[in-house]
């Protein structure tokens, strides 16, 4: 009698286990049913966000490409700006020195006068006219 309440127990015990493994199995596939459509899900999300991070960046570079154009367009301008300002200092230079040469001609020599000519241009007479 002993041996066949144990065999009893031990086969409740076993249809026991075999129930919690069945809804545990259960249960993981439902898990798993769920992830998988999440992970598909997410892949649909990847590919659309793959397109427009395609678009974005095939934009990006026409922008790039327009504004170097545009950049080599105004480069001579730049260009001509740098040289107007070499020639205002190269001017700007000259009537530095030679008013700094009439200052220092008038005060060593103060018999010589400074004369405009016709031409616009500042001559240094030793005699008076």
């Amino acid at each position: 009698m002993l041996i066949q309440l144990s065999v009893a127990f031990a086969a409740v015990a076993f249809i026991c286990l075999a129930v919690f493994l069945i809804l545990t199995l259960r249960k993981g596939m439902t898990t798993l049913g769920e992830t998988n459509k999440t992970l598909g899900e997410v892949r649909n999300a990847i590919h659309g966000l793959t397109g427009e991070a395609t678009q974005l960046i095939h934009t990006a570079n026409q922008v790039t490409r327009d504004v170097k154009g545009k950049i080599k367009t105004i480069d001579p301008i730049f260009e001509s700006a740098h040289n107007v300002g070499e020639v205002i200092q190269t001017v700007t230079e000259t009537f530095k020195k030679n008013a700094t040469d009439i200052g220092q001609n008038l005060s060593q020599e103060p018999e010589k006068a400074a004369v405009k000519s016709k031409s616009g241009q500042i001559r240094v007479n030793t005699k008076f006219q």
